[in-house]
């Protein structure tokens, strides 16, 4: 028998926890910190100055970077259209069968964790003759666009939507409020999408993150987002480029944050829940 000490699945010692968050703070943090070095340089000129930065929110230079200021305007676009598709098509169809079809759940996870096995580049492949199609009756406007990133966020949204129905009692809400006499319409919308908010939020907040941070297919399908524009700049201002590159990765990580503080209230109330019953 082995030692109460090398027990088998023993959690790791401090020093060791300690080791594996330095080792991965050290893969995050140094790329990061090199961004934030060359944006600080002065170029052949050697040592540092701000002057990149303040150049970024220098008024005068709104026409120099107004390659940005569209691929941002369109990029915001997208995850607006984007987290719109999310709300009114995948959520409706994941309650819709949670309630009447749960046999077809196994069909509809598989359906959308799809996206995520498929590589960027394939998956354009596959998208360029059906915006031949959607060119001709929407027209070539890059909100068309949202139409594939809504297939590109399918397995975040769904997994995050589906945690929170499952967490949720969603058959028994429905059946008590439509014995009560409310209407589909409003157990769906006051009844279900209320107790779903965390969920929802979730999928929105990891949505915009995917879409502003998306590259390749705006790139394949000639549009202009903001990672395409980034590149652009990159050409006549790699600094100012970084920069702004930097700034959409801190953003995208305040998202993530606000996304696991979510969770953190939604696992504490279920706490609270459990106590009190």
């Amino acid at each position: 028998m082995s030692a109460p000490g090398n027990r088998i699945g023993a959690a790791p010692s401090a020093l060791t926890r300690r080791l594996i968050l330095g080792i991965v703070g050290a893969v995050f943090a140094i790329p990061i910190v090199a961004m934030i070095e060359f944006t600080l340089r002065r170029g052949l000129q050697g040592g540092y100055t701000f002057d990149h930065w303040i150049a970024l929110f220098n008024p005068a230079n709104a026409s120099q970077y107004q390659i940005l200021y569209v691929g941002l305007g369109n990029s915001l676009m997208l995850a607006v259209v984007t987290v719109a598709i999310v709300l009114f098509v995948l959520l409706p169809t994941m309650i819709l069968v949670q309630l009447k079809f749960p046999a077809l759940r196994r069909v509809l996870e598989f359906i959308c964790i799809i996206p995520i096995t498929v590589p960027a580049i394939v998956l354009v492949v596959g998208l360029a003759p059906v915006y031949s199609v959607i060119a001709s009756v929407f027209g070539s406007s890059i909100w068309t666009l949202a139409f594939a990133y809504g297939i590109t966020v399918l397995p975040f949204a769904y997994r995050t939507i589906q945690s929170n129905i499952g967490a949720v009692d969603v058959n028994t809400l429905s059946e008590a409020a439509r014995s009560l006499g409310a209407s589909w319409g409003s157990v769906f919308w006051r009844v279900l999408v209320p107790n779903l908010r965390r969920g929802i939020l979730a999928a929105s907040f990891i949505s915009v993150a995917v879409v502003l941070g998306e590259f390749t297919i705006a790139s394949l399908l000639s549009r202009t987002n903001l990672q395409t524009a980034i590149l652009l700049l990159s050409q006549t201002d790699p600094y100012v480029a970084v920069a702004i590159a930097l700034l959409a990765l801190l953003f995208a990580f305040v998202l993530l944050l606000v996304i696991g503080r979510i969770g953190a209230t939604r696992k504490s109330s279920y706490r609270k829940n459990g106590k009190k019953s």
